[in-house]
C-alpha cells in the first residue's frame, strides 16, 4: 500500500458537496482515506471566475500512480467536468501530490506535484493533513506556505 496526497478544487455548482462527492468516490475506488483537510475558500487564478474551494485528502492505496490518475479523470468526468480552457471554472479538479516517495515524470503525470511549493491554496489545507516533512520535498507545508503567503485565502471550517 502507497500513502498518497491529493489535492481538490471546485469553482462551479454546489462546491463544498463537489469536493465531498469525489472523496467518497475516491473511497469506492480504491483509496482508503485516512485524513481530509477542512474547506479553503480561495481567490482563483486566473482571477475571472468565480472562488474555489480547495482541500486536501490523504490516504492508502495499491493502486499504482497511473491507474490513480485515470480514477481522478474519471471522478472529475462523472462531476460534470469537460474539457475547457486551461485553469478555467470547474466543478471538480483532482490532483495527485504525492505518491509515497516516488518521482515520476511522463507525459501524463509529473509527482510530486511540480507547483506544490507556489500554491498557497494546496498548501495551506495540505499543512492541515501533513504537518510533517512532505515526502520527496523534506520540507514541511507549513514553512513553504509562509513564503507564498495566504492573501485571498479563508479557511471556512466545513469538514470533507
Amino acid at each position: 500500500m502507497a500513502v498518497v496526497v491529493l489535492a481538490l478544487g471546485s469553482n462551479l455548482g454546489a462546491r463544498l458537496e463537489n469536493l465531498r462527492a469525489a472523496v467518497a468516490m475516491l473511497g469506492e475506488g480504491r483509496v482508503d482515506i485516512t485524513a481530509r483537510s477542512s474547506a479553503w475558500e480561495t481567490a482563483p487564478l486566473p482571477a475571472d471566475q468565480p472562488l474555489f474551494l480547495n482541500a486536501v485528502v490523504c490516504g492508502e492505496t495499491d493502486t499504482r500512480p497511473l491507474e490513480l490518475l485515470r480514477l481522478a479523470k474519471a471522478i472529475e468526468h462523472r462531476l460534470g467536468r469537460r474539457p475547457g480552457r486551461r485553469w478555467g471554472p470547474r466543478p471538480i479538479d483532482i490532483d495527485l501530490l504525492f505518491y509515497g516517495e516516488e518521482r515520476l515524470d511522463t507525459d501524463e503525470l509529473t509527482i510530486p506535484h511540480p507547483r506544490i511549493a507556489e500554491r498557497g491554496f494546496i498548501l495551506a489545507p495540505l499543512a492541515e493533513v501533513w504537518p510533517g516533512r512532505l515526502p520527496v520535498l523534506g520540507a514541511r507545508a507549513i514553512d513553504l506556505l509562509e513564503g507564498v503567503g495566504m492573501e485571498g485565502m479563508v479557511r471556512t471550517g466545513a469538514a470533507l
